[in-house]
């Protein structure tokens, strides 16, 4: 089973975290799913930039984004190469190490 080391985030997981990951599911589900409340403010529907998320291991492994992902990673804060939103970045067989961003173009948290 894949796992995903999220490197430690002032607010959202202070430690880090490592966590396993089912093949097939996205990072947010498994993060959540694990207790590492990222941002969703439109409900995992690719519709927002609030799951964003910098893969530091592993982007290679995972599908490119598709056209709609890609236009809303524009609106990012801190966008770099290796950015995904975590709604649509679906785990596959490699373990993958992640940085939250230090902020979000949100300017209400959503707690869900």
């Amino acid at each position: 089973m894949p796992k995903i080391k999220f490197l430690p985030h002032h607010e959202i997981c202070p430690e880090g975290a490592e966590i396993e990951a089912e093949p097939g599911e996205t990072i947010i589900e498994a993060a959540l799913r694990n207790g590492i409340e990222i941002e969703h403010a439109c409900e995992m529907s690719c519709a927002c930039t609030t799951c964003h998320v910098i893969l530091r291991q592993g982007f290679e492994s995972l599908e490119p984004a598709e056209e709609t992902e890609e236009d809303l990673l524009d609106k990012a804060w801190g966008l770099e190469p290796t950015s995904r939103l975590s709604c649509q970045a679906v785990v596959e067989d490699q373990d993958l190490v992640v940085e939250l961003p230090k902020y979000t173009i949100n300017l209400e948290k959503e707690r869900h």
